[in-house]
Parts: C-alpha cells; structure tokens; sequence
C-alpha cells in the first residue's frame, strides 16, 4: 500500500470538515485554498451552489500592496478584501471552512484579517 501524500491527508481532513460546515444564503462559507505562491478566500451559498465573493493574492489591487503572495502579510490583506466584500454585500456571519489546512500561518491570517473587517464565526 503506498504512503498517501500530505495533500491525500489534506484532502481528507477537508472531506471530515464539509461534513458539518454548509454555505448557506444567510451564513455563507468562506472557504480557503493556500498554493505555494498564493492564498484565495470564496464566500459559498452551498444551497444555491454560488459563489457570492472572491479574493486572492492574485486581484490587482492586492499585488499592489503585497510584493510576495505566498506569505502572511498578503494573507492578511485577503482576508481583509474579503471580509469588506462580505460586508458590503450584507454578510456579517460566515462558516470558515479552513480547507484541511491547519489554523496556522497563512490561514490563521486571513482569519484575523477577515475578523478585523468585521466579520463573526
């Protein structure tokens, strides 16, 4: 039997978590997906299988102010931008779906990030 790969593992834990953790129109999801060079955040309305808000370390206005994606800082400034797209678009409650990832890092940032613009989970 071959070892499984730390992204099997990932994975894994992922499925165990969406379980329990469901987008809905009045608490969305806000799921995040950490590569080696970027962090993406989603607002997901799973009822309806919509995407509501994005952010990435991709938008232009984030290169801008972030030289590097893959470290905390731009984390940071995603959880930011998404957490003000929540708001504006009248969310203030979301699920946080971690994606498997440890509350660590680069995630554990863009949490702080989203919380200081005003969102609760």
């Amino acid at each position: 039997m071959a070892k499984k790969s730390r992204n099997d593992n990932r994975v894994a834990r992922h499925e165990r978590v969406r379980k329990n953790i469901s987008g809905t129109p009045d608490v969305p999801r806000l799921c995040v997906y950490r590569s080696a060079k970027n962090i993406y955040a989603q607002l997901i309305d799973d009822v309806n299988g919509k995407t509501l808000a994005a952010a990435s370390t991709l938008d232009k206005d984030i290169k801008e102010k972030a030289a590097y994606g893959g470290n905390k800082e731009a984390a940071k400034l995603v959880g930011e931008k998404i957490g003000k797209i929540a708001k504006e678009a009248g969310h203030e409650v979301v699920a946080f779906d971690r994606g498997g990832y440890l509350y660590h890092g680069r995630v554990k940032e863009l949490a702080e990030g989203a919380r200081e613009a005003g969102l609760q989970f």
